[in-house]
């Protein structure tokens, strides 16, 4: 596999971007470690600052998310702060991969948007990411809940790309499932699935639950329904940002609730890492079609 981009440099991130690298590398290519100051050596990876390291390449993958809320790319192994306002100048003429376009944007002038592929749309990616978010979820549960998933009554809320994730990989343990939607067509693609459907707005009966995933992007478990989840009952939130659980209402009715973000990096960074790549290796393959 070749492409015009002989060399990448890698700025920012945690494991995730560290596996990448390395199996960058592998493929052939040259790869340059920016905001790595931990690392001191890495097989068949440079390891420079963030201005040399994009300087001397033809690429530049950020991490997922690209920046935080104030302006700073994400950087695990590095104890400094790696602002992307200093970086804009060296990073202006660069093809940049990166997830969460927007936020990138919001912080820079120079910056040519059709010069930044955002890998965090795509679907294939979404997809990818999904299943290692799905398989991470479980992890937890299999951790924390104090018997088998073979036999549980779980419940997972949402059927969007993570909740169909779950349940395809649930079946596997034989549990009692149940599923939530809202549209007719996903209550059907549920019964289908073989699990049992339920309309989000008829959670009603929810002590009968093990364990509850939550997958829905806005607040859902608020204090009048998370008082009717068994107190020995595993509340695993999925949801971004500030989650889908009244966090205040779970604490003062003693339920174990667990808001699980960022679980591809966590339990699964060789794997996540793969999905970068891959990704942005399709994105280069679809420009030379």
């Amino acid at each position: 596999m070749s492409f015009d981009c002989k060399t990448f440099a890698i700025i920012g991130g945690d494991k995730r971007q560290l596996y990448c690298a390395r199996q960058i590398a592998d493929d052939g290519y040259e790869v340059i470690l920016g905001g790595f100051d931990k690392v001191l050596s890495m097989r068949g990876v440079s390891v420079l600052s963030e201005i040399e390291a994009i300087e001397k390449s033809d690429a530049v993958i950020l991490p997922l998310p690209c920046v935080d809320k104030d302006g700073y790319i994400p950087s695990a192994f590095s104890d400094k702060k790696i602002s992307i306002k200093e970086l804009e100048p060296y990073l202006c003429t660069k093809r940049i991969f990166c997830g969460m376009k927007d936020k990138l944007l919001s912080f820079t002038k120079l910056l040519n948007p059709l010069m930044i592929n955002d890998y965090y749309e795509r679907e294939d990616f979404v997809l990818a990411n999904a299943y290692v978010t799905a398989e991470g979820a479980i992890s937890i549960a299999m951790e924390k809940f104090e018997g088998t998933l073979n036999g549980a009554k779980i419940l997972v809320c949402g059927f969007g790309r993570i909740g169909k994730a779950l349940v395809t990989l649930l079946k596997g343990f034989n549990p009692d499932l149940t599923v939530s939607a809202r549209k007719p067509q996903d209550l059907t693609a549920i019964r289908i699935a073989g699990a049992k459907a339920v309309h989000t707005r008829e959670l009603l009966t929810l002590d009968k639950f093990d364990i509850i995933f939550s997958t829905v992007p806005s607040m859902i478990f608020e204090c009048d329904l998370m008082a009717k989840i068994a107190t020995d009952a595993l509340l695993i939130d999925l949801a971004s940002a500030k989650g889908s659980v009244d966090y205040e209402a779970a604490k003062r009715l003693g339920i174990d609730a667990i808001h699980a973000l960022s679980l591809p990096g966590k339990s699964a960074p060789k794997t996540a890492g793969k999905i970068i790549k891959d990704t942005v290796y399709t994105i280069l393959e679809e420009e030379h079609r």
